[in-house]
């Protein structure tokens, strides 16, 4: 008799289990529906010197999530190719210019390193850079929102090695798709806004308090500067004291310091939106805590251009 009791009571206790659950689960259904939607994220992982992506993607806006696993830290850059060109023209034609001018420059010889760019292939010329993530730190997330037409694209990373090879030719090129079927997905909405333009710099307006943020960035034009690419924004932290004048210099690529593995000291990339088209808009969400903080572009001279921006969150 007893043993039936107890058999009883673990039959009872069981379907209140299975009720409360299953209402836990409804309650939690209609919770979601009143949620927000998250995008559809497209995944990137880096682990050491590669893009974990797939190899194909829908046009129109999309969200990419990109980690940074490894121990450097990165980037990536969407490059639209012309019609007919693949990476493959790339590892034989625009490939050997870069490191045979990047080897001229680090040895001090800077003159005859942009020489050898006189060797890029014409249609070289033709490619479209068209977003990608800001810099990231190792071992942090990035979420960056763009808008990509139908196309063959290499999605890059050009940060330098210890010893001033480009990332790039260390494997971290990757040909994407992206397809004619659009994503159906919309642009998120910013709570700070970011205009950049060669004649006024960066200009932001918001609120910048602690907390996470979405970051509108509008190219208001788009040209190439004295090394040859155009501006982007990027969101970095900064420790007390930090050489502001040493980020300054190493956000220029064309130089043996440039871009240049390890970052300075103090520095802490964030994030934000690579070199766009002139009109477009790109976003990406941070979280901000107490410190300094600065957006720069990955220009020379990015003060004088006023394309270097810093300011504190106190609250």
């Amino acid at each position: 008799m007893t043993s039936k009791i107890f058999t009883l009571l673990i039959l009872v206790l069981l379907f209140n289990c299975k009720s409360d659950k299953k209402e836990n689960n409804n309650s939690q259904s209609k919770n979601e529906t009143t949620k927000e939607i998250e995008p559809d994220y497209i995944e990137v992982t880096t682990r050491s010197m590669e893009f974990i992506c797939p190899d194909t993607i829908p046009s129109g806006w999309n969200t990419f999530k990109y980690y940074n696993l490894s121990n450097e830290t990165h980037f990536f850059l969407m490059d639209k190719y012309p019609e007919g060109k693949t990476i493959d023209d790339t590892i034989k034609e625009v490939g050997p210019p870069f490191a045979d001018g990047m080897a001229l420059i680090n040895e001090g010889k800077s003159e005859e390193g942009f020489a050898e760019f006189n060797k890029l292939p014409a249609w070289f010329f033709e490619v479209i850079f068209s977003g990608g993530s800001g810099l990231i730190a190792p071992k942090n997330t990035s979420i960056t929102t763009i808008k990509l037409d139908p196309g063959y694209y290499i999605m890059e990373c050009y940060v330098k090695m210890p010893n001033g090879e480009f990332h790039t030719l260390m494997g971290m090129a990757k040909p994407i798709i992206v397809t004619e079927e659009d994503s159906d997905n919309k642009p998120p909405k910013a709570d700070i806004d970011i205009v950049i333009s060669k004649e006024e710099g960066i200009i932001y307006s918001g609120n910048l308090t602690k907390g996470e943020h979405i970051f509108s960035v509008h190219f208001k034009d788009q040209s190439p500067h004295e090394h040859f690419i155009g501006h982007d924004v990027n969101l970095v932290k900064l420790s007390n004291d930090v050489d502001l004048e040493k980020l300054e210099a190493w956000m220029n690529w064309s130089t043996p310091f440039g871009l240049k593995t390890p970052v300075p000291n103090g520095v802490t990339f964030l994030g934000g939106v690579n070199e766009s088209p002139a009109g477009s808009t790109g976003y990406f969400k941070a979280t901000l805590t107490s410190g300094k903080y600065a957006f720069i572009s990955e220009v020379p001279k990015s003060k004088e251009k006023g394309m270097f921006k810093t300011f504190s969150i106190t609250q």
